[in-house]
């Protein structure tokens, strides 16, 4: 009886302490989407200010400016709704937009030159930067959340309390893909 005890106690034991390595995974992949997000909001907020000081010297160049803007409100709502899948397709869009205004931007002498777009520039670029490493720091999350709730015996457990998958944030083919130069400044 007793050592059916303590085999008992050891069991519960062991459970408790999955289950606690489960919350902690799954808090973690919280925290690595509210680092993502803390970023996208930056970025959401410099964007406007970028294509107002890039409208002052682009008058011929409309259409760079508001692919940006389109891509940036695609973001927003992505992010606003949590749609990791829609997140990837519409961070692919405002990245080739945002590569091809800063493409277009070598072709402006005294936008280049205008300290506004520089900082604007380097801050944007820095942004972009940080996303990159908080995307990757989600994605290994997520990816050793979605392991552990498929492997035995934390299956058990995360099916008893319903821990489930998390999505990566996968980017379209296209932007896999490399960057065409040529055709940015064609």
């Amino acid at each position: 009886m007793f050592i059916f005890l303590a085999l008992l106690v050891a069991l519960l034991a062991y459970g408790v302490m999955i289950y606690n390595n489960l919350v902690n995974l799954k808090h973690n992949v919280a925290k690595a989407w509210s680092n993502i997000d803390v970023l996208l909001k930056q970025r959401h907020d410099e964007l406007p200010k970028l294509v107002e000081t890039c409208k002052r010297y682009m008058a011929y160049e409309q259409e760079a400016l508001e692919k940006v803007m389109r891509a940036r409100g695609a973001v927003a709502s992505a992010r606003e709704q949590h749609d990791v899948p829609a997140l990837g397709q519409a961070e692919t869009q405002l990245r080739l937009g945002l590569g091809n205004l800063f493409a277009v931007a070598e072709a402006y002498p005294d936008l280049k030159a205008n300290e506004s777009f520089q900082h604007l520039e380097g801050r944007i670029t820095g942004l972009e930067n940080g996303i990159a490493d908080r995307r990757e720091l989600y994605n290994e999350g997520v990816n050793l959340n979605n392991v552990r709730i498929e492997q035995f015996p934390d299956l058990i457990v995360a099916r008893l309390f319903k821990f489930g998958p998390h999505a990566l944030l996968e980017f379209s083919e296209e932007e896999k893909q490399d960057v065409s130069v040529k055709q940015l400044f064609g």
